[in-house]
């Protein structure tokens, strides 16, 4: 062959890669190059990897791209280099036909080629069934590599989420940390690239780097691993894959069988805490054998490993984002560094306003009301004797006094829950912000706390003072108040107001700490047996204190020391109306919930300490989806009542809760119901069930309610948001629900309609004197809500166990793709990550040829790692541009100012408007 040179072979790790420089004549006086890239496969095959005609790259029907990993040959000096930038368009469709002509003679003279590694040289059809289609598949899935490129895998494939230009200094110095004598051991590798939540994966990277040495060692040292590092981190995506591919290949005879893809499935498994998908390896890992290995050799290669990689987007079709305009994202992130600085506070203080103005008319009137109390009773005490004894210390004490009387009737008022709920279905849920009801509760708390300083410390330490350490001449003027004798500090103290004061401090400061989150959540841990103290018990017990601090403050306000005349001891004026409204509150709630007589009909429980009861709708019952119920369980407590989001939907004939394990009720609860709970049966699910036919008795039941939630206006709006984190998905289970509820009768109405209308066409041609005017059918209402996106983020697989049956059918029946539905696992690594790449193949794969995601066991996919949640915003104001889109949101604290400040910024930047809300209980 007429200019055909062989550079000398030598060994890669993504490929073996033996360019060859040809060159042929195409007019007299004229030459033209061509330069052709040869792979030597580990399995003694050569495939032409690509070819090109001078600086122009001609791709030929068998070949590949050159990887990024392979050092191409230098550009060969063309003697006419002039000449062929005046190629004409003719010469060029010329010259690739003669290079396409010379590839196949070449491919010819190459089968009678030997390169020392084996007697085969080429594998090609014609010799065995079998190999010639694995072989044209592989050429095939080159040229698709060609085609798409590898850009969509480069993100693939990380084994270090840090690849910072410091990551080599945080792993040195770990090194001088971990090292002993000089050398890092195997078994602190994981530890020392910040891997540690990932031993066993790292530990089999270090043995598949190591045997690369052609070593089997235990310990390694600086230097060599700083070569580790560098291969980890190798931006290279063929380099990356080989890593991968060596991992698996632990006998290193370039092949992966059956059994090593179950370790490697188990090993992942493992690494992100996927105890089911641990279980089930070998079914996974059949399953890759059947679609990788279709001439069932047993066994499948690397490149069939990357088509898995490239093409999984292929199969992960289902649930699919959100359409996505990058020109709109742009527009949406776009900041607001163009406007000058006062144009910007100006519009964030109108849209803080337009946000808040229920909340603000609010507080500013209850302020106004307090700073108005106050004075008035300041400016009243200084007309008296009282205040040239003790000056202005008294002003202060009786101006908060004032303010304690009205905060102490107010505070009953947020807490009067059907009250509530009944006016927010009025006109006033306009106006008032009843969604903020117990944030105003803890507001006007702390406004007592403050007020209670001011009045007792005022009385204590400055005006009893003054008042035992006057003049004969000043005590003369009290001498009707305090009688003729002057009281000492202890008389003062030991009177009825002054012990009836210091009683209520105490009883409302014990109440006020332990309803403070750190007491209330558990978040202190105190040793035995102050730790009973903490928890929801000693909060609610607490709470119930508030009878006998009324009982004292009547008595309090009866026994004033400088007020005589009985009408003007104004105390139970001011709690006369709210302590009436809230004992007839509660009175309602003890008949009722003895009227609402339940029966459980099932129990279930679920990974995740999740406890699930579903009992019978008391037919008196009317709620709302994303509403809440209070559960009271005798054989547990016969005093407490918990409140739970009701999962169930209006229209289903029985009602549901979920019931976490997170406090000390829950926990007993959980306890007595897995006792009556029987052994799962054969053929069914490993879950504790209980029914009315268990032998054991089930535990007796009470619910009051339904009571509002934020949740429950979800109608209002054209687009629904809907985020929860962990147990917090309860509230929107039963809009889930309810939307597919109303979904499916729209759709059996627009069924009857078009079947009425064809009726009545019928009749109309078959009789003309008909009556022309008739009436058409009445059409339901049309549904509002035009889309709803449910978002579930928890850290556990088995939390989706809570749900699989709602999900299921929502996906189900849900044919108009009204409802999109994405789970978040966030103990698996984000996508990309070497830990979770087989995983995500599996994912993709069993979806796509099951329907069935193998995370959570539904038709929803599962997503890995957290969402990113300005993305998700942006998407929607792109897809949703005009809409009014409620976000509701039901988890950590921590989320939601996320999400509220993300809701401002789109607000800000674009047409569609974002309103946040938060779930309280």
């Amino acid at each position: 062959m007429k200019g055909a040179s062989f550079p000398t072979h030598h060994r890669q790790w993504a490929s073996d890669t033996v360019p060859a420089t040809f060159s042929s004549t195409s007019s007299p006086g004229t030459e033209e190059f061509v330069e052709v890239t040869l792979d030597l496969q580990d399995d003694d095959t050569i495939i032409l990897r690509n070819m090109e005609l001078a600086s122009t790259a001609i791709t030929v029907d068998d070949g590949a791209y050159t990887s990024a990993s392979t050092s191409r040959s230098p550009t060969i000096r063309k003697s006419s280099s002039n000449t062929l930038r005046q190629f004409s368009q003719g010469r060029k469709v010329e010259a690739v036909a003669k290079a396409k002509q010379f590839s196949q003679e070449l491919k010819a003279e190459l089968r009678k080629l030997s390169w020392g590694h084996g007697h085969a040289a080429l594998t090609l059809p014609g010799s065995d069934s079998a190999t010639a289609a694995r072989a044209l598949r592989k050429q095939r899935a080159q040229l698709d590599r060609i085609r798409s490129g590898a850009q969509k895998a480069l993100r693939g494939l990380r084994f270090i989420t840090n690849n910072e230009a410091n990551a080599w200094e945080e792993v040195e110095n770990n090194f001088n940390k971990l090292a002993k004598h000089g050398s890092l051991f195997r078994s602190d590798f994981a530890q020392c690239i910040g891997m540690k939540d990932s031993k066993e994966f790292a530990q089999e990277m270090f043995d598949a780097l190591s045997r690369r040495r052609r070593l089997k060692v235990e310990k390694i040292s600086k230097d060599e691993l700083y070569e580790y590092w560098s291969q980890i981190t190798d931006q290279s995506f063929d380099s990356r894959l080989q890593i991968f591919f060596d991992m698996v290949d632990k006998n290193e005879d370039g092949r992966i069988t059956e059994a090593e893809v179950k370790e490697i499935l188990t090993l992942s498994a493992s690494a992100n805490k996927l105890s089911r998908l641990k279980e089930q390896a070998e079914e996974y890992a059949a399953l890759i054998m059947e679609e990788l290995d279709h001439e069932r050799f047993g066994y499948i290669e690397l490149w069939q490993l990357e088509t898995l990689l490239l093409q999984k987007d292929a199969y992960q079709s289902y649930s699919q984002a959100l359409s996505y305009t990058s020109q709109a994202l742009s527009q949406n992130l776009q900041g607001l560094t163009n406007k000058s600085r006062v144009r910007r506070m100006i519009k964030k203080l109108l849209y803080y306003l337009e946000e808040n103005w229920k909340r603000l008319w609010v507080v500013s009137l209850w302020i106004m009301i307090m700073i108005g109390l106050f004075t008035w009773k300041f400016f009243q005490y200084k007309q008296k004797n009282s205040f040239q004894v003790m000056g202005y210390c008294l002003l202060t004490a009786k101006g908060a006094a004032e303010t304690l009387k009205f905060n102490m009737a107010l505070i009953l008022l947020p807490v009067c829950r059907n009250t509530i709920t009944w006016l927010r279905s009025t006109k006033l849920g306009l106006f008032l912000p009843f969604d903020d009801n117990i944030n105003f509760h803890k507001t006007i708390a702390a406004a007592i706390a403050i007020g209670v300083i001011l009045h007792a410390g005022n009385h204590l330490a400055c005006d009893f003072p003054m008042l035992i350490k006057s003049s004969s001449d000043h005590y003369d003027l009290l001498i009707n108040d305090f009688g003729s004798h002057k009281p000492t500090y202890l008389d003062l103290v030991k009177g009825a107001e002054g012990v009836t004061g210091i009683l209520m401090i105490i009883c409302m400061a014990i109440a006020f700490i332990l309803a403070t989150r750190w007491f209330r959540r558990n978040l202190i841990k105190l040793p035995k047996p102050f730790d009973r103290i903490t928890g929801f018990n000693a909060f609610w017990y607490s709470h119930h204190l508030f009878i006998v601090v009324y009982i004292l403050l009547v008595i309090h306000g009866v026994f004033l020391y400088l007020v005589h005349v009985w009408y003007r001891k104004t105390t139970w004026m001011y709690l006369a109306v709210p302590i009436l409204l809230y004992a007839g509150e509660r009175t309602l709630r003890f008949f009722r919930s003895g009227f609402y007589t339940v029966r459980l009909s099932k129990v279930a429980i679920y990974p995740g300490g999740v406890l699930a009861l579903l009992m019978s709708k008391p037919p008196q019952i009317r709620y709302k989806s994303g509403q809440y119920m209070f559960v009271q369980c005798p054989a547990v407590s016969p005093f407490e009542w918990h409140p739970f989001s009701i999962t169930s939907a209006p229209g289903d004939d029985y009602l549901s809760v979920h019931i976490r394990q997170l406090g000390d009720w829950t926990q007993e609860l959980k306890r007595l119901f897995s006792e009556v709970c029987e052994p799962p049966v054969s053929g069914k699910s490993g879950l504790l069930r209980a029914d009315d036919t268990t032998k054991k008795g089930l535990p007796k039941l009470l619910i009051d309610g339904p009571y509002g939630a934020p949740a429950q206006d979800y109608w209002k709006y054209d687009v629904l948001l809907l985020v929860g984190l962990g147990i917090g998905a309860t509230p929107f289970i039963s809009i889930l629900k309810d939307l597919l509820h109303n979904i499916v009768k729209m759709e059996e109405q627009a069924d009857l309609v078009s079947d009425s209308s064809r009726t009545s066409e019928l009749r109309s041609g078959s009789n003309d004197s008909g009556t022309p005017n008739r009436v058409p059918p009445k059409r339901k209402k049309t549904l509002k809500t035009t889309n709803a996106y449910f978002y579930w983020v928890t850290r556990e697989q088995g939390s989706f166990d809570w749900f699989k049956g709602v999900m299921n059918e929502v996906a189900e029946l849900d044919q108009r793709g009204v409802i999109e539905m994405h789970n978040y696992l966030t103990s698996v690594y984000e996508e990309g990550d070497a830990r979770s790449a087989f995983i995500t193949m599996v994912q993709a794969l069993n979806q796509a040829k099951n329907g069935v995601d193998i995370v959570s066991g539904t038709r929803v996919r599962t997503h890995f790692a957290r969402p990113k949640w300005k993305k998700v915003l942006s998407k929607l104001s792109s897809k949703h541009c005009n809409a009014r889109i409620g976000v509701f949101y039901c988890g950590l604290p921590v989320l939601a100012k996320q999400l509220s400040k993300l809701c401002y910024e789109f607000n800000q930047k674009g047409s569609t408007k974002f309103e946040f809300h938060k779930e309280h209980f």
